[in-house]
């Protein structure tokens, strides 16, 4: 109703100007409540037209013809009729528009020249008619304009859209293919070689039990780790083959994690706090990537050394912490590796906060911290 208003103001702004133009004019007759009716009839429809332009064309055009017989209020008859003919043709209906200019300029010159008083020449009833006709001719032409102008701005911005929609599909398609090559790179450089590892551990595992030897703790752990790695690279893969088929690691595997690390010779110690919810996946994963690269970096430069598993859980946030009391002071200089800076950048991408630093005495503490009442 809003939009429907400026039609209604419109109407009735032209309603008072046809009445005040048939009381100035010298040979308009007297406004009578018929005509009053016809004025407010012809205003109602132009608070209509918008919905329905054709209705709104017919009723204005009989209304001012009408009035126009009975009153002779001049050329301000014609001006509602110009506006329902300019937004007919804008609308698409450019038959009856034209109907509408045709019958109107027919019926009005033939007033004029019913009514025109003998001395009166025919020069000013032609010139008159043909101000009115070029006003018609414009209102259709500049209809058929706005509504090609409209055509052409719907037209581009579907080209527009259907530029953007080919584009992602390209940006799709060429990550799906970087993908595919990735994973092949993946398949050729390490699933080789970790097979190898494995099966050599285990033909090793096979030999010491077969001559009555009990295998090592540390050939267990190779051949754990050779398998556990195969089975992380396989879901690696079918991730970057079909990202949403595949089963991705999360905290709930933790405890798998520690056994596998206590298998290598550091003992750990798993602490779950909170209650856990519907993490996002993103999170749920990068938690449990921060917590196997830190055990990694335990096993690796700690020495002998405990390392202690903390997941905190809450409904405002994530946090996984791994703490050592490996051989890290406080005063060595920390030079962050590629897994460092690969568990910052990941917690960082889910608007996280990594912290790696060592003790006051001894040891080194990674704690992550994942907020969940934020963009995700």
């Amino acid at each position: 109703m809003r939009r429907d208003l400026p039609y209604a103001l419109g109407g009735l702004a032209l309603g008072v100007l046809l009445l005040g133009n048939a009381a100035l004019t010298p040979d308009a007759a007297t406004v009578e409540v018929l005509d009053v009716a016809l004025i407010l009839a012809m205003a109602v429809a132009l608070a209509g037209c918008r919905r329905y332009p054709v209705v709104a064309l017919g009723v204005v055009t009989v209304a001012m013809l009408a009035v126009h017989l009975r009153v002779h209020p001049g050329v301000s008859a014609a001006f509602p009729v110009l506006g329902t003919v300019y937004l007919a043709a804008w609308r698409g209906h450019r038959s009856a528009a034209v109907v509408a200019s045709l019958a109107f300029l027919g019926c009005f010159l033939a007033r004029d020249i019913s009514v025109a008083p003998p001395g009166q020449p025919g020069q000013v009833i032609v010139e008159r008619t043909a101000l009115l006709f070029g006003w018609f001719v414009a209102a259709n032409v500049a209809g058929l304009v706005g509504r090609q102008r409209r055509a052409y701005l719907e037209q581009v911005e579907q080209r527009a859209v259907e530029a953007e929609r080919t584009r992602e599909e390209m940006a799709l398609r060429r990550a799906g293919e970087e993908r595919l090559r990735i994973a092949r790179d993946l398949h050729d450089s390490l699933t080789h070689s970790i097979s190898v590892i494995k099966v050599q551990a285990g033909i090793a595992v096979h030999l010491a039990r077969k001559h009555g030897e009990a295998p090592s703790a540390a050939l267990l752990a190779i051949q754990e780790a050779s398998g556990a790695a195969m089975r992380e690279l396989r879901t690696t893969l079918d991730v970057l083959r079909a990202p949403t088929d595949a089963d991705r690691v999360g905290l709930a595997r933790v405890d798998e994690l520690a056994e596998r690390t206590r298998a290598v010779g550091v003992p750990v110690q798993v602490t779950v706090t909170g209650q856990r919810g519907d993490l996002p996946d993103e999170v749920d994963q990068a938690g449990y990537r921060v917590i196997q690269e830190a055990l990694t970096n335990v096993a690796r430069h700690a020495g002998p050394a405990t390392a202690h598993i903390q997941v905190e859980y809450d409904p405002a946030g994530l946090t996984v912490a791994v703490t050592d009391d490996g051989r890290a002071s406080p005063g060595e200089p920390l030079t962050p590796g590629v897994g460092l800076r690969g568990m910052r950048e990941r917690v960082s991408a889910l608007g996280g906060t990594l912290r790696a630093a060592a003790h006051d005495d001894h040891g080194f503490t990674v704690r992550a911290t994942f907020p969940l009442d934020g963009p995700r």
